[in-house]
């Protein structure tokens, strides 16, 4: 069954705290990416990899205020002691996860002109994004703000990376436009994962090729970015 076309209006996106460069609140992804897509026995309890992680950059000098308190949401949420996510949504009401910064695309716009990308996850069930997150889903929505539409070929694939924590299940997905989300721009690409229910830590990142017609594509590079949330 085709799926139409059409415009998804995001929220808000966070700002990026002022004079804390984004690669700084990335730092920590790459243990999140490591737990999820490593080859060490998942039951072993990857979220303590995280949590090290996240506790050594909390313990830096000189740490800024509004990295501290990202490192603490994502803290309680690994280590379960309350806070951090949204609560489980209840029946019609889905609940829109935030990512918990936007990153940035250098150059994504064009030469000079970067975009700042926001990433959401949607548990189910939901509608949004196309054909819509069952229970035990998420749906995974990423938007480049100020680019054009999404080229035909990615050859560098954005993508998200996941791990449940209750459950151990964990990907790494391609986020994609087959569901035609924002078809004239942003581009806005996404995915549905079968996380099943518990607490969810992703990241997205990666590359996005978009075109403008009669233009030549452009490719560009998004730092990482971190949500995490809970599947009904």
């Amino acid at each position: 069954m085709a799926v139409p076309a059409q415009a998804i209006a995001q929220p808000t996106p966070p700002p990026v705290p002022e004079g804390i460069p984004v690669e700084m609140l990335a730092s920590f992804a790459p243990a999140i990416i490591g737990a999820a897509a490593g080859t060490e026995d998942i039951a072993a309890g990857p979220q303590d990899a995280i949590l090290d992680q996240a506790r050594n950059l909390l313990e830096s000098p000189g740490i800024p205020p509004e990295l501290k308190s990202t490192l603490e949401r994502v803290i309680t949420f690994l280590d379960g002691s309350g806070g951090g996510g949204p609560e489980i949504p209840k029946e019609n009401a889905p609940v829109i996860a935030q990512f918990l910064y936007p990153t940035i695309g250098k150059g994504c716009i064009g030469e000079g002109a970067d975009s700042v990308g926001t990433a959401l996850a949607v548990p189910g069930p939901a509608q949004l994004p196309p054909p819509g997150p069952k229970a035990g889903q998420a749906g995974f929505v990423f938007t480049a703000l100020g680019t054009s539409s999404v080229a035909a070929e990615q050859p560098e694939p954005l993508t998200v990376t996941w791990i449940n924590l209750d459950n151990q299940r964990r990907a790494t997905q391609n986020l994609t436009n087959e569901a035609k989300i924002n078809p004239d721009g942003p581009a806005t690409l996404s995915a549905i994962a079968d996380t099943g229910p518990g607490r969810v830590l992703a990241v997205v990142s990666g590359g996005l090729t978009t075109q403008k017609e009669g233009a030549a594509p452009i490719t560009c590079s998004f730092l990482p970015t971190v949500g995490m949330f809970q599947v009904a």
